[in-house]
């Protein structure tokens, strides 16, 4: 690991219930990855992952955050999610996906009890994925409450009744 942050932030993710959570928004949607991701203005670190597609990061590995879509989640505080990068006037010449060879993407802020932005639930695949349907991105969001109710937990958070 880079340094204390990353391996804080890996420490996070070392939690059964979230190697779960990711397994479920494979599951749901049938996608190869998912990560809980830490995101912050300037870092994007992984604090759990469930690679399927040898994507190639683990818990503590990093990535330049002017290359992920996770940091646009930060700014604008929703989720992103996408069927088919090719065919997404938006999405289909966007440099993210095309460095990463993706095809289908799902992200989700990840708010703390105190209302604090973690960082994000994050799933991809090379192939098309359905994950605009409102119960696809309704089961994702609970999961990443899920997750944020775990974190805060872990990190003292008091969670409001």
């Amino acid at each position: 690991m880079k340094d204390a942050f990353a391996a804080e932030a890996a420490a996070h993710g070392d939690d059964e219930a979230i190697r779960d959570i990711l397994r479920q928004a494979c599951r749901i949607t049938h996608m190869g990855f998912a990560a809980v991701a830490r995101v912050t203005e300037d870092r994007w670190i992984a604090c759990q992952v469930e690679d399927r597609i040898e994507f190639g990061l683990d818990p503590g590995s990093e990535l330049e955050i002017k290359t992920t879509i996770c940091n646009d989640i930060r700014q604008c505080g929703t989720a992103i999610v996408i069927d088919h990068v090719a065919a997404d006037p938006e999405w289909r010449t966007h440099p993210v996906p095309m460095l990463y060879g993706f095809e289908s993407y799902a992200s989700l802020p990840i708010i703390l009890a105190d209302g604090s932005f973690y960082g994000t639930l994050c799933a991809i695949d090379p192939a098309p994925r359905v994950v605009t349907a409102p119960d696809t991105v309704a089961a994702l969001q609970s999961l990443a409450e899920e997750v944020a109710a775990i974190l805060s937990r872990k990190m003292g958070i008091a969670i409001p009744n």
